[in-house]
């Protein structure tokens, strides 16, 4: 077995070390380059309103606890600009999700005094502690968050990796001499609590307890344990509380939901009231674990050991600028604007998947435990591709995590969060995140058990498919496409989505195959490439679309089929943001496609792009169609699927137009404002979307494939953190005023380069891809020996 490697180990060197800061920030001075700090370009708060649901609080990359206050309102991730009421500060989260709040749980509530000293006219109940927090008193930077409350507080926050600290400071007030009261609540944002329990000592003050929850998008349930200590102030006394009433003789209290007192009407926990401090400030350190109490309490105290907020911040700052500073930018010319738009997207790509190496109970292993996959439907197309470039021991980590998950739990995980089975979006898309490691020769894999773990997403149908595998297997198998009347009696699932299930099978086979090709497996792998050309079978070729009520010039789109080979009909429309847009989601009555329309998903198949492109009519006609959907309406760029398509006129000879578009959406849709999303970030995928774009490599996602567009600096580099070596892209006649965005000549390595994309071992090696740029589209990347791989040919 390989050594167990951890991400905060090993050097990801500064760029600026391996190469010396002169050569990293060519034409800056040496003082200059020097007084860069890309902290300063990290904004947390972007995507904290309007339904970004970015969490904007303190972590560590990839860390565990997630200390933010939580709002009212949109708290998929504690907490959302636009709402203006904290109920309390909790230290677990997830970034970026949609649906219902993730984690939150047990927040710690302070108080600056009981009214009148009586401790029953305190604030207990979550429903009712709602405080106005000050405008503009936020201040979110990497390692830290803090707000300030109309009832006179002040809260602060830094992480380590397995615990939370908290400065609050309190106002001088009439009720000073009183001194302050700090709750906890066994409780969670989505109220999804079934049982808890709360114990306080009362010689110290120490808050320890755990309960049980349900997971925000998936089955099962979770128990989670903390251990809230303090320091600052003199204890007073201490109790338990339920709903509003508080009492100062015990010293535990349990909740569970009875099916008369649920969670949303039945919170309760225990508290520490104090005499008033010193400085009007107290320090609360809370550790958290999913295996005990003991080791949440454990986790604090060895992470912590002296309450030193200032110097927790600092290592915070540390561990992100090590993370961040693998890549450098030459910004000149470039507006502050964009260069905080580049690495506040960095930034939420090192969000999620969470570390939670021991702090699994569900087995015994030596392997990595990452968690909170928000979801693989997503972050297969930019996530982890980012991460391979930029952070691949990480990446590794991920990978050995999710090998070792089918290991215990018989299947790949589509999706996963709190140690719980995630639903399934589509596809069994780890199949993907394995090929993509597989061909990129992502470290210290055990790729025969990984071949074995895709290969059984593909023949073996689960009992569940909703949470993991595939469903329609034999359908899949003897019709070549999942029927709209699926007929399948092997396993439950949602019978829905056929046209886009069928399409990321297809994809996923094809992966498959190239897996099955590098190992030796050569029947696997015509059996898995013969399957990959499946999406076929849902294309009908004369089947016409109108928008607006008015026809297009575009004929052939993929349609539900019956079980008897007849067709069924979707309006390709449908689903887009022109046509019930929101109708396609994972419900019993969520359509044939999901969260997305035919038009969309008639441009998806990657691995043979040829094929696709002769039938939607030959390169012009698919280019136009492709310009069309872009500029109709049709396409959402907030959803992942969107992705792909701004950088497919490459496959049609025309990688110019892929730079248009690009730039078309940043900063249009991506900007510095708090709403600055096109949509919710998914666990950073919207920022690795922003990142990959500006560098100017766009990675096909399971392929060995970098589509090439001119990055939006001077010049990106990457360090290889596994071997020092440095990846250079640089524009010739660089514009800042992004007019002269179109490729004339490219150079790898001093040697012409006309074909449009490259291959990982541009990264793995390192070089220099020189792009010269013009005003005006050129012939470069657009002959037929210079498009990406595809099965078929491409036709002139």
């Amino acid at each position: 077995m390989a050594p167990l490697l951890r991400p905060y180990t090993g050097g990801l060197g500064t760029i600026a070390t391996l190469l010396g800061v002169s050569s990293v920030f060519p034409g800056y001075s040496l003082a200059a380059a020097s007084s860069f700090d890309v902290l300063d370009y990290v904004d947390p708060l972007i995507g904290t309103a309007n339904g970004g649901h970015v969490f904007a609080g303190a972590t560590l990359p990839f860390g565990m606890a997630k200390a933010v206050a939580d709002t009212v309102g949109e708290d998929e991730a504690g907490f959302a600009y636009d709402d203006p009421t904290v109920t309390g500060f909790s230290h677990m989260h997830d970034s970026g999700t949609g649906g219902s709040p993730s984690m939150g749980n047990f927040p710690i509530f302070p108080q600056p005094a009981c009214p009148g000293d009586n401790i029953n006219r305190c604030v207990w109940q979550q429903n009712d502690r709602t405080i106005a927090w000050k405008p503009n008193s936020v201040k979110a930077t990497p390692g830290y968050f803090s707000i300030a409350l109309e009832n006179g507080v002040t809260a602060e926050m830094t992480t380590t990796n397995r615990s939370a600290l908290y400065r609050f400071t309190f106002e001088q007030s009439s009720n000073s001499s009183l001194g302050p009261v700090i709750l906890v609540d066994l409780m969670d944002l989505p109220q999804s609590r079934t049982n808890g329990t709360a114990v306080v000592d009362p010689t110290t003050g120490r808050l320890s307890g755990n309960g049980t929850f349900n997971p925000s998008f998936g089955v099962g349930s979770y128990d989670l344990h903390f251990c809230v200590d303090f320091k600052g102030a003199e204890l007073r006394d201490t109790g338990v509380w339920t709903k509003n009433r508080a009492n100062l003789s015990q010293e535990s209290v349990s909740m569970w939901a009875d099916g008369v007192n649920t969670p949303a009407t039945l919170s309760g926990g225990t508290f520490a009231r104090f005499h008033p401090p010193e400085n009007n400030t107290i320090l609360a350190r809370v550790g958290v674990s999913f295996m005990s109490v003991s080791q949440a309490c454990e986790n604090a105290e060895t992470e912590q050991p002296n309450f030193d907020f200032d110097g927790t911040v600092t290592a915070a700052e540390e561990a992100w600028r090590k993370k961040l500073n693998v890549v450098s930018i030459d910004a000149e010319g470039v507006s502050t604007d964009l260069q905080t738009v580049f690495w506040s997207g960095a930034y939420r790509a090192f969000i999620s998947p969470q570390d939670y190496t021991g702090e699994n109970p569900l087995w015994d292993s030596d392997e990595p435990y990452y968690d909170s996959y928000y979801c693989i439907w997503d972050s297969y197309r930019s996530i982890h591709p980012l991460l391979t470039l930029v952070d691949p021991l990480s990446q590794s980590l991920m990978m050995r995590s999710l090998v070792d998950i089918y290991r215990h739990e018989g299947y790949l995980p589509d999706c996963r969060m709190s140690l719980c089975k995630g639903y399934t979006q589509g596809g069994s898309n780890a199949d993907v995140l394995m090929a993509d490691a597989y061909l990129k020769k992502v470290i210290d894999i055990d790729w025969a058990t990984a071949y074995e773990a895709v290969v059984k997403d593909a023949e073996v149908e689960p009992s569940n498919w909703n949470v993991e595998g595939r469903g329609g297997l034999h359908s899949w198998k003897g019709l070549g496409y999942i029927p709209t009347d699926d007929y399948d009696p092997y396993g439950v699932g949602l019978h829905t989505r056929s046209v886009s299930r069928t399409v990321e099978y297809a994809y996923n086979d094809f992966c498959i195959a190239e897996m099955a090709k590098g190992l030796g497996y050569s029947a696997d792998h015509e059996k898995y490439i013969g399957r990959s050309g499946n999406w076929v079978n849902m294309f009908k070729a004369d089947q016409k679309s109108s928008v607006n009520g008015v026809m297009t010039n575009y004929t052939g789109f993929l349609q539900p089929r019956y079980t008897n080979g007849t067709w069924g009909y979707q309006d390709p429309v449908f689903c887009s943001p022109l046509m019930n847009f929101t109708s396609c989601y994972l419900s019993a009555d969520g359509h044939e496609t999901y969260e997305g329309s035919s038009w969309l998903y008639s441009f998806y198949a990657p691995h043979d792009m040829g094929a696709l492109v002769e039938s939607l009519g030959g390169m012009e006609m698919f280019t136009s169609r492709l310009q069309f959907f872009h500029e109709s309406g049709l396409l959402y760029v907030g959803d992942e699927q969107s992705f792909l398509t701004v950088y497919q006129f490459h496959y049609g000879g025309r990688p110019a137009l892929s730079s248009h578009y690009s730039h078309s959406y940043i900063p249009s849709q991506f900007n510095t404002s708090v709403s600055g999303l096109a949509g919710n970030d998914d666990s950073g995928a919207m920022g690795s979307f922003i990142v990959l774009s500006m560098m100017g490599l766009w990675p096909v996602p399971g392929q060995d494939v970098y589509l090439i567009t001119p990055p939006y600096f001077k010049e990106v580099n990457v360090t290889n953190s596994l071997n020092g070596n440095v990846a250079t892209i640089r524009n010739v006649n660089f514009d800042p005023t992004y007019e002269s965005i179109y490729i004339q000549s490219v150079t790898w390595n001093g040697k012409p380069w006309s074909k449009n994309w490259i291959t990982h071992d541009f990264f793995a090696d390192g070089g220099v891809l020189e792009l010269v740029l013009g005003s005006k589209e050129s012939e470069w990347g657009t002959g037929i020996d210079d498009l990406p791989p595809s099965i078929s040919d491409y036709h002139k």
